[in-house]
């Protein structure tokens, strides 16, 4: 499950990337996380913040709406399905920030991320992913 999770934090940070001055690990429900034991996203940016020098932030973001996987939803129900589905529970003002995901399909999920950290008082928001999916 885990095995991969030092290759794509290598093969991330090895890529031109914008500087941040912190990295936010896409976070789980409490209970997806339950079920699934690990936060892949979690893995991965703990890799790519040791190779960048960057901070991570794992604690004060977090998904506070059970939802629905997204690959379960048609994409006109996917923004609908996350809003409002995350806290962030820290004072980012002045700071610049990345989003670390595992996989982007419509960039919904991401995009309300980024909102709750935007209302939070970060500067900027980037997202870093391991793959994108092409829609059809």
């Amino acid at each position: 499950r885990l095995a991969l999770a030092g290759f794509f934090a290598r093969n991330l940070a090895s890529r031109p990337l914008p500087e941040v001055d912190l990295i936010v690990p896409m976070p789980l429900h409490p209970k997806r996380l339950a079920e699934r034991g690990f936060n892949q996203a979690l893995e991965i940016a703990r890799g790519v913040a040791r190779h960048l020098g960057r901070p991570i932030e794992p604690r004060g973001v977090l998904r506070v709406k059970d939802t629905p996987p997204q690959t379960e939803l048609p994409y006109e129900e996917r923004a609908k399905n996350v809003r409002g589905a995350f806290l962030c529970k820290l004072d980012l003002s002045g700071v610049s920030v990345a989003v670390l995901d595992d996989v982007m399909t419509t960039g919904t999920t991401l995009n309300e991320l980024a909102r709750a950290l935007k209302r939070a008082g970060a500067t900027r928001v980037e997202n870093f992913v391991i793959a994108r999916t092409v829609l059809r």
